[in-house]
């Protein structure tokens, strides 16, 4: 699903920042708009100036890999691999929202947020590609067995001035 602000139609010229909104386990794309009214607050927000209007893309989270038995959690990715969901976010639905959508396409420009599983998938999807997202936000995401901060993410937190910069 794809939210576009209310002046996307009307201001031809003008390209937008993208978040890509992920639910939690248990549910789908569709959370964030039938539930939560994500749509209607966001409306609301831009309206007040309290947002910026941005394009707004929720997926459904759930991938699997070719041969797999099941879709792979953030929590079951082994260190180096990337889960299906992260090739799906990354070589598929980036590069079609950008192709489809006037966005502006760049890391400044795009974030990522998620609720629970979709909260892990957004550490596990941005701390590892810091060159394609500037804006996380992660939301009671559940944490690794023996998470150790140093060297989670790729040691993303490790140096947390150096995170700041980035």
């Amino acid at each position: 699903l794809v939210y576009t602000p209310a002046e996307y139609d009307r201001n031809a010229g003008a390209r937008y920042p993208v978040l890509y909104l992920q639910h939690g386990s248990g549910e789908d794309e569709r959370g964030w708009t039938n539930q939560c009214r994500a749509n209607f607050i966001l409306d609301n927000l831009i309206a007040e100036g309290k947002a910026k209007p941005m394009i707004v893309v929720m997926e459904q989270g759930y991938a699997t890999l070719p041969g797999a038995a099941q879709a792979p959690t953030a929590q079951g990715r082994g260190a180096g691999q990337s889960s299906a969901f992260e090739q799906v976010v990354l070589n598929e639905l980036i590069p079609m929202i950008d192709a489809t959508y006037r966005t502006l396409a760049d890391r400044d420009h795009r974030g990522m947020a998620g609720l629970s599983m979709g909260g892990g998938q957004t550490l596990q999807i941005t701390l590892a590609h810091l060159d394609k997202f500037s804006w996380i936000g992660s939301f009671s995401s559940p944490l690794r067995a023996g998470l150790d901060l140093k060297t989670a993410y790729g040691g993303a937190f490790a140096d947390a001035a150096a995170f700041t910069k980035k």
